[in-house]
């Protein structure tokens, strides 16, 4: 009446445990955890776009990318900025990447600035790299920095240094 379960011995299972293997497969897909992202990444998202009719007054400041096709007079910072040909801005603008076909009048900030033949810019260009084709119009002095994105970068504090050190200097003589 009583016997011994087959499951209970080494190496045997009875044939009517088979919901077991279903499980298996199942334990051994990888599961999504906090700390391991989803497989697929998101898709990036398309630049705001600001029209050839409108105009902005105020800053702008976004991680992803712009593209102006009107007016703003203010800041803006970006991960890429695209001036259009007939856009205008006023103001400094800091991006990773600046393309200008159109008009800035302020300082500009970028690792990779781009002048193509209608850009128009008034100010300082602050770069890692940058390009400037034949017939932009460029007024203004030009930088290099190994990081052009902070404002407070080690190339004004050497300046004031080299400059505050001959003034005491003069205050003796």
């Amino acid at each position: 009446m009583f016997s011994k379960s087959r499951i209970n011995e080494p190496g045997g299972k009875p044939a009517e445990d088979t919901p077991a293997k279903p499980a298996e497969p199942a334990a051994a897909a990888p599961r999504p955890t906090p700390d391991m992202p989803p497989a697929a990444p998101k898709p990036k998202a398309p630049p705001s776009t600001l029209s050839a009719d409108l105009t902005i007054t105020g800053n702008l400041k976004t991680a992803g990318d712009i593209q102006v096709e009107g007016t703003v007079e203010g800041d803006i910072r970006a991960h890429l900025l695209t001036v259009g040909e007939g856009a205008t801005i006023k103001g400094e603008v800091i991006a990773d990447d600046v393309i200008v076909n159109g008009r800035i009048v302020g300082r500009v900030r970028g690792l990779k600035v781009r002048l193509t033949a209608t850009a128009r810019v008034e100010g300082d260009i602050i770069h890692k790299t940058i390009a400037i084709e034949s017939g932009a119009h460029f007024e203004g002095s030009v930088q290099r920095q190994d990081d052009p994105l902070t404002k407070g970068g080690p190339a004004k504090p050497a300046a004031a240094a080299a400059k505050a050190a001959p003034e005491p200097a003069d205050a003796k003589s």
